[in-house]
């Protein structure tokens, strides 16, 4: 099973969210082709409400301790509650910066 695949299992059974994207941008990374270390995840989930940010992200950071562990060099992360999520613009998910580290400084 892919760490992608991993990730989405692991979010769906343990957020059950109203929306989950989980996108594997290690190829925005200096890694090898086909690799799976660098992702982002945007999570719409109920389990958020009345939550800060970074009791969110703890919890996102439970769930997958394992694969940030082993698997996971990194992992953006965008937590929203269902009512956030309806208030945004479909746009309004922060793109990924470029990389700028290992050998393309």
């Amino acid at each position: 099973m892919s760490v992608q695949s991993i990730i989405e299992t692991k979010l769906q059974q343990y957020f059950q969210p109203h929306h989950l994207q989980v996108i594997n941008e290690s190829s925005m990374h200096n890694v090898p082709a086909g690799s799976e270390s660098h992702f982002k995840v945007i999570i719409v989930s109920d389990k958020f409400d009345g939550q800060r940010l970074l009791a969110r992200h703890r919890q996102v950071n439970e769930v997958l301790s394992d694969e940030l562990a082993h698997a996971i060099h990194a992992l953006a992360m965008h937590t929203y509650t269902l009512e956030q999520w309806q208030n945004m613009a479909a746009t309004a998910v922060p793109n990924s910066p470029d990389c700028l580290g290992g050998s393309k400084r």
